[in-house]
């Protein structure tokens, strides 16, 4: 039904400033010379150039505090499909961030204008986070306002703490209040994001159930004056996270999914779309460890293809396939790519990529179950020595490193 990319990196704890409201103003140029020390550059940095052309190509009615329309958010995740949009005399092609189903994304924009919450489960590398992260910089133009749940994310940093030293000069006072990424969003009229809500304990969870009814946050230190009561802002609303496969989750409660949209996102239906995204992605990885990209078609294709008949459990052709229990997601595909890549450009002459490709394999399945390395080798005794009789010059060549996978 949809998705993935390499997943952004998510930041946690209580940001600085109250969101920008705007990108604009930062081309692409100085985007790129102003972040050039960083790994990961949030969408609204990286994408600063195309959300201000947005906002002055459509000018229609947006939900109160959004930078833009509904349908400019839509065409900033989804791409304008290489047509180029007209800005009085400014021209621009949107990139396609996300590759997925249409309906979905504009479905979770309908969720976010409607001020409702949203949450985003699927497999783990199903580019949720990403996804989270575009709606979040087009919406309000920031993705940084962000809480990563783990077993150990307590109710302050879905609502607030305090400044001690403060607290201990002056007393519970407004200025010694610290607020939490949801805080922050909740007065500014911008986009929370709960990262793997489900990880969260359930009386953390619960925290946000009142948040999301009653779009308040009491604070009982300072009852009775005009802070006791911290309300939403008009445009607040929240997106979260949840991986159906993780383990040692925390089940929501009924009363918290309530309060939640839910919409699924599942792995990229189309082989080609698929390679084409493990390309784009690994290539721009290996870049960036200064290396010139040289995984071949046929690799990637190969690559792509033992994903998603073991993701599936079943082949292109078909024929049943054993599933593995680690997940053989397009995130994880990617890294396999970029492994390739950079091995290709710092190793050469350590044979051909296609001989590495079982080693990396391996690899993979082997994350949560090592008996899942004898259902790989299986899947070689099925569609890969199947694929390789029937003449394919790549899989033949598989089949023939089959005693790899046996080391």
């Amino acid at each position: 039904m949809s998705v993935t990319s390499t997943p952004a990196a998510t930041p946690a704890g209580t940001p600085a400033t109250t969101p920008a409201r705007s990108s604009a103003g930062s081309g692409a140029d100085g985007a790129v010379s102003a972040t050039a020390d960083r790994q990961v550059v949030p969408p609204e940095e990286r994408y600063a150039a195309e959300l201000e052309f947005l906002a002055a190509h459509d000018g229609g009615p947006r939900p109160p505090g959004w930078l833009l329309t509904p349908r400019a958010v839509v065409t900033f995740v989804m791409g304008s499909d290489g047509e180029k949009l007209r800005a009085g005399r400014r021209s621009l092609a949107i990139e396609q961030k996300f590759v997925g189903d249409r309906s979905l994304v504009e479905r979770c924009v309908v969720t976010l204008a409607g001020e409702r919450g949203l949450l985003l489960v699927g497999e783990p590398g199903t580019a949720k986070s990403m996804l989270s992260e575009l709606l979040a910089a087009a919406v309000c133009g920031t993705s940084a306002l962000t809480v990563q749940g783990t077993a150990g994310t307590t109710e302050d940093q879905l609502k607030y703490g305090w400044n001690y030293a403060l607290l201990l000069a002056k007393g519970p006072s407004r200025e010694a209040l610290v607020p939490s990424p949801v805080l922050t969003a909740m007065t500014a009229g911008a986009v929370a994001r709960v990262e793997e809500v489900t990880r969260c304990l359930p009386e953390v969870q619960d925290a946000l159930v009142s948040l999301l009814s009653e779009r308040r946050i009491a604070v009982p230190e300072l009852a009775g004056g005009p802070d006791g009561q911290l309300h939403a802002a008009a445009g607040f609303t929240l997106i979260a996270t949840a991986n159906l496969r993780d383990k040692g989750v925390s089940e929501m409660s009924a009363a918290l999914k309530r309060r939640f949209n839910f919409e699924t996102v599942g792995p990229i239906g189309s082989l080609a779309a698929e390679v084409d995204l493990v390309r784009r992605q690994s290539t721009a990885a290996v870049a960036r460890a200064g290396a010139a990209y040289a995984v071949d078609d046929a690799v990637l294709e190969a690559l792509v293809t033992a994903f998603r008949d073991l993701r599936t459990g079943r082949s292109t052709e078909g024929w049943d396939v054993e599933r593995p229990s680690t997940v053989m997601s397009t995130a994880e595909a990617v890294s396999v790519a970029t492994a390739l890549g950079v091995s290709a450009a710092y190793l050469p002459g350590t044979g051909e990529l296609l001989d590495r490709l079982p080693g990396q394999l391996i690899g993979v399945v082997r994350k949560d179950d090592p008996a899942d390395a004898a259902r790989l080798l299986g899947y070689w005794d099925g569609p890969v020595r199947r694929r390789a009789e029937q003449g394919a010059a790549t899989w033949r060549t598989l089949w023939d490193l089959r005693s790899a996978l046996e080391d």
